[in-house]
C-alpha cells in the first residue's frame, strides 16, 4: 500500500473511531448535562491540543520540502484557535454574557481552520513524509478535534436559555378564588 494510501487510511479510521466514541461514550452523558458544563468540557481539549499545530514551522520536526503555503496557515490557523479556546473556556466558566457567542465564534474558526488545513494540503499537494513528525497531527489529533467541533455545533444549536423559574412564596401568592362580591380574595 502506497504512502498516501496509508495516510488516508490513518485519516479515516481515526474519524470513524473518534465518531463512534463520541455517539456511543459521550453524547448520551452531554445531553443530561448542563449546557455550560458540557461546552466547557467539550472546548477543553483544544486548549491543549491547538498549540501543537506551531510544530508545522519547526525545521527538523517537519521536512523541508513541507510547503509554506501549507505549514504558515496551518499553525497561525491553529494558534489562533488555541488562543479562542482559551477564551471561551474562561468566559464559559466565569459564565459570562457573552460566553455563548466566544464558542460561536472559536468553533466557527477551529472547524474552518481544520477543513481549510485538508483543502490546502490537496492544493499544494503534500505527500505524508512532507509532515515528518507532524504526520501524527493529522491523522491521530484533528479527526477527534474535528468530532469535538461537530459536538459543540450540535450542542449550541439545541442549548436553550437557561430560564429559572419564579420561586413562589405560598404567602404572597395570589387566590384567584372570587370572595365577597365576585373580587378575588384579598382585594376585596
Amino acid at each position: 500500500m502506497s504512502a498516501l494510501a496509508l495516510f488516508g487510511v490513518s485519516i479515516l479510521a481515526s474519524l470513524m473511531s473518534s465518531v463512534v466514541a463520541a455517539r456511543f461514550l459521550l453524547w448520551p452523558r452531554f445531553q443530561n448535562m448542563e449546557p455550560n458544563r458540557a461546552l466547557t468540557l467539550l472546548v477543553a481539549p483544544h486548549l491543549f491540543l491547538r498549540f501543537i499545530g506551531l510544530s508545522f514551522l519547526v525545521p527538523g520536526v517537519v521536512s523541508p520540502l513541507l510547503p509554506a503555503g501549507f505549514a504558515i496557515p496551518a499553525a497561525c490557523g491553529d494558534f489562533v484557535a488555541g488562543v479562542l479556546a482559551i477564551v471561551a473556556t474562561l468566559a464559559l466558566v466565569k459564565p459570562t454574557s457573552w460566553a455563548t457567542t466566544s464558542v460561536w465564534l472559536f468553533n466557527i474558526w477551529g472547524t474552518a481552520d481544520l477543513l481549510f488545513g485538508f483543502y490546502q494540503g490537496r492544493q499544494v499537494g503534500i505527500q505524508p513524509g512532507m509532515l515528518g513528525a507532524t504526520f501524527f497531527i493529522v491523522t491521530a489529533l484533528v479527526p477527534p478535534l474535528l468530532v469535538t467541533h461537530a459536538l459543540i455545533f450540535r450542542m449550541l444549536v439545541r442549548a436553550k436559555p437557561q430560564v429559572k423559574p419564579i420561586a413562589t412564596n405560598p404567602k404572597t401568592r395570589l387566590n384567584c378564588k372570587p370572595g365577597r362580591g365576585g373580587s378575588p380574595a384579598g382585594f376585596e
